[in-house]
């Protein structure tokens, strides 16, 4: 699944008024911050996920494992912020950001 560049801005406009909904800390992605990354996920399909990485080449090779593990596309990465998106196969329009958002 790859979105094109429109699909890209607007998930992107969804996405600015979002807050992270999991912080990948000094530990690194392990296996309980991809079960809370999955979980988010599943529930919201488009989250914002905090690096706390200090390295940028660290920080890239973080999201390149994140997005591989979960199977989700980088919508976009700002600083120490990136933002996910993975479509659920039958969203919940209480949890889901895009139905919520006008999706």
């Amino acid at each position: 699944m790859s979105l094109d560049s429109d699909g890209k801005k607007h998930l992107r406009r969804i996405g600015h008024g979002l807050t992270p909904a999991v912080t990948v800390a000094s530990k690194g992605f392990t296996a309980p911050v991809q079960a809370e990354i999955e979980r988010a996920l599943t529930d919201h399909e488009l989250i914002k996920v905090r690096l706390s990485v200090a390295e940028r080449d660290q920080r890239r090779e973080l999201i390149a494992a994140i997005t591989t593990a979960t199977r989700a596309e980088l919508v976009q990465a700002v600083g120490r912020v990136i933002l996910l998106f993975r479509k659920a196969d039958q969203p919940d329009p209480r949890l889901s950001n895009l139905l919520r958002h006008g999706g």
